[in-house]
């Protein structure tokens, strides 16, 4: 495909989606990547993704938090990658209520601007007082390996497929 991330797809687009899903021009990365828009994982209140700006990538991965007493926790989180140009479109109230069922389960959601740029999105059944929090200015590093979200995770981890 010999896109980079973070750049606009050719075969994506306004208000119709891919032009090539599921014919022999589409492109074979794109075959073995999915979302969970069309799995449905729980998503069927969810817009398309052409439309909502965002994709939910089926793979987890895992943030790392300090506590206050130092140590440190392995948190789940579902990625979910933004187009740059909608910024808030994480706050669609259909993706809060997705990401809110998510938060009952453990899971926090890394909203991804690009490879390097995260916000960290934690919902109300992670706060005492039932509030959401965003936390800004996350960097992320290198993509973490399914091996190493297992062993982080601690085998909780599964990815949807």
């Amino acid at each position: 495909m010999r896109k980079g991330a973070g750049v606009a797809c050719r075969f994506q687009k306004f208000h119709k989606g891919c032009i090539v899903y599921h014919t022999h021009q589409m492109p074979p990365e794109c075959g073995l990547w999915n979302c969970r828009w069309l799995i449905n994982d729980d998503a069927a209140e969810l817009s398309r993704p052409d439309r909502s700006h965002y994709v939910i990538d089926l793979m987890p991965d895992f943030i790392t938090i300090t506590n206050g007493d130092g140590s440190k926790q392995n948190i789940q989180v579902v990625q979910i990658w933004v187009d740059p140009k909608y910024p808030d479109a994480h706050r669609d109230p259909a993706q809060r209520r997705w990401l809110y069922r998510r938060a009952e389960d453990g899971i926090a959601a890394l909203i991804r601007f690009n490879a390097c740029d995260a916000l960290t999105v934690f919902a109300p059944p992670f706060d005492d007082k039932g509030e959401w929090h965003e936390i800004s200015g996350a960097r992320t590093g290198a993509t973490h390996s399914f091996a190493e979200i297992d062993a982080a995770l601690g085998g909780r981890a599964a990815a949807i497929v």
